[in-house]
């Protein structure tokens, strides 16, 4: 199966936007692919802030975000693979979802074979009990 992320940041990002809060999205830098303004991430992560009235061209899709928007007052084109959004949450309240880290595709494309793949997709699915995590 495809990968939930995307589907729950767009969910909780449209119900954080409709109950005039400020979606935030907290970002794991180090995953390839994220382009971030340089300077701003700190220990590996950075804090986006996605509200409309924060950001330009904002783009939500089955494979990442990105959006243009502005850091210390110069315009930035950002891009954050699904993979790599870490949490979504309404900065007013801490409302929102935190993801479990996703297995880093290969560097090498080798992720055409599907025996080689490993992480939570190659279990038998009656190994173990699923894992929910409650939303306030």
């Amino acid at each position: 199966m495809t990968s939930s992320r995307p589907y729950l940041v767009r969910a909780l990002y449209e119900w954080i936007v409709d109950n005039d809060c400020t979606p935030h999205l907290l970002v794991n830098t180090e995953h390839p692919g994220v382009r971030v303004p340089e300077g701003f991430a700190s220990d590996g992560q950075i804090v986006l802030n996605v509200a409309p009235s924060a950001v330009r061209n904002l783009d939500m899709d089955h494979q990442a975000v990105s959006f243009e928007g502005r850091f210390g007052g110069v315009p930035h084109s950002l891009h954050v693979p699904a993979a790599a959004v870490m949490a979504i949450y309404a900065r007013e309240n801490g409302q929102g979802m935190v993801f479990e880290a996703e297995p880093t595709p290969p560097d090498d494309g080798s992720s055409s074979d599907d025996s080689a793949q490993s992480g939570p997709s190659s279990r038998p699915p009656s190994a173990g009990r699923p894992s929910l995590k409650v939303v306030k």
